[in-house]
């Protein structure tokens, strides 16, 4: 008889998650829909996302601030060649009090030729609600390195 009430008060003392916040959800909807025009190349529904005036912040690089001049490095650049996965369980979504939100995370990369996905980095956007409508504003992709062999593996397993 202890030993049940034991397991019961252990059970009632577990931490419930909370449910989904309804801002990380949003965001996170956007994000895959970003990442799979990205991926897709389907550069008029990518570029749709930006603000004209993005601010984009690459390690290595450098930096750019307009949306065209962004859209041509990733047609120059990732078109055919790469995509990106999000490692999930990095993804967080901030509010910002009367603007929008900041998201971050990490993601990975992977070549489409080979199926190698050894290159991950880490993320934030600045996303800004105007009108109902949702833009990112600002980018920062950093920390850029390859991806070990036990990621490589998680990776391979998706």
């Amino acid at each position: 008889m202890l030993t049940t009430i034991a397991i019961a008060a252990a059970l009632l003392a577990t931490p419930v998650p909370p449910p989904t916040d309804p801002l990380t959800t949003e965001i996170g909807t956007l994000d895959t829909k970003v990442f799979d025009a990205y991926n897709r190349c389907d550069l008029p529904a990518f570029s749709g996302y930006f603000d004209p005036k993005v601010a984009f912040y690459h390690d290595t690089g450098g930096a750019t601030f307009e949306r065209d001049a962004m859209v041509d490095g990733v047609r120059k650049y990732i078109c055919g060649k790469v995509k990106r996965e999000l490692i999930p369980a990095t993804f967080h979504v901030y509010p910002i009090k009367d603007y929008g939100a900041i998201e971050e995370g990490e993601h990975r990369f992977c070549e489409l030729a080979t199926g190698r996905c050894e290159g991950i980095a880490k993320f934030v956007m600045v996303w800004a609600k105007q009108d109902g409508a949702w833009r990112i504003t600002s980018v920062l992709s950093y920390g850029h390195r390859a991806a070990t062999p036990a990621e490589q593996r998680s990776a391979a397993g998706r």
